[in-house]
């Protein structure tokens, strides 16, 4: 599994959070991060050119045969125990899955018409920051009630 972030230069308490739910799943479901800089914002506060860049960036870095889940507020938003049944499918089907994390202005339309899910993790709004601990977290739940560790107690 890869997370594809638009954003560098993350807090230091971010990073080390996510390195930690990544390490505790490498030996069978590894995690890894790709961070990609976010396009320049114009100073009328516009995103277009910003957004499409970042289109870019993202989709440049699929594989033809991931199966894209794109992060948006608008997604479906799914229980600890849908999740544990979707990646326990996922895992069995063996394809890479791809976590697309946008910018300060989301996604652009083109990197969702490529997502197979569009996911919400809350009705919330969240900085991008923690959005990356978010995602490293539940899918650490998930995939502990998946091999019944005891990490998640309904």
């Amino acid at each position: 599994m890869r997370v594809l972030a638009i954003g560098t230069r993350m807090p230091a308490w971010v990073e080390e959070v996510f390195r930690d739910y990544a390490r505790r799943m490498a030996g069978t479901l590894p995690l890894e991060l790709r961070e990609l800089a976010a396009g320049p914002r114009e100073k009328s506060g516009k995103a277009g050119r910003a957004l499409e860049l970042e289109a870019e960036r993202l989709l440049a870095e699929l594989r033809p045969d991931d199966f894209v889940v794109a992060l948006d507020e608008h997604g479906r938003e799914l229980s600890t125990d849908e999740l544990a049944r979707w990646l326990g499918v996922r895992m069995q089907e063996g394809r890479d899955v791809a976590f697309l994390i946008g910018g300060p202005d989301g996604l652009a339309p083109r990197v969702l018409g490529r997502s197979d899910l569009t996911w919400s993790l809350s009705r919330l709004t969240f900085p991008h920051a923690l959005v990356r601990v978010l995602l490293a977290e539940q899918l650490y739940r998930a995939h502990t009630l998946l091999a019944g560790h005891p990490y998640h107690r309904a």
